[in-house]
């Protein structure tokens, strides 16, 4: 009886070979693992800058509302109403013009 041997042929590469065939399962590899971090951080960044829109939104509001009551303190209205608290009146009598046209 014979036995059947099976010979495995063994293909011999060379040294850039290996090399290029290492890189090549690196490359399958890692591409995707870079992809999923790469839209990780960029959904993360999506977020912060929503929240940097929407406190910037409510800094404008407050802005407009402060601006709004600046103008209603600073009416002539509340002006003269807030001199009279103080015991201050208008007398137009004391107030002198004064003409810098020569004539």
């Amino acid at each position: 009886m014979k036995k059947k041997t099976k010979l495995k042929k063994r293909i011999k590469l060379s040294p850039f070979e290996r090399i290029l065939y290492v890189f090549a399962v690196l490359v399958f590899v890692l591409s995707p693992v870079s992809i999923v971090f790469s839209q990780a951080t960029l959904s993360k960044l999506n977020f912060q800058v929503e929240k940097e829109k929407k406190a910037i939104e409510q800094q404008k509001k407050s802005n407009e509302s402060l601006t709004v009551e600046i103008n209603e303190l600073a009416s002539l209205t509340k002006i003269q109403e807030v001199a009279e608290e103080q015991g201050l009146s208008y007398n137009n009598n004391n107030i002198k013009t004064i003409d810098d046209s020569k004539e």
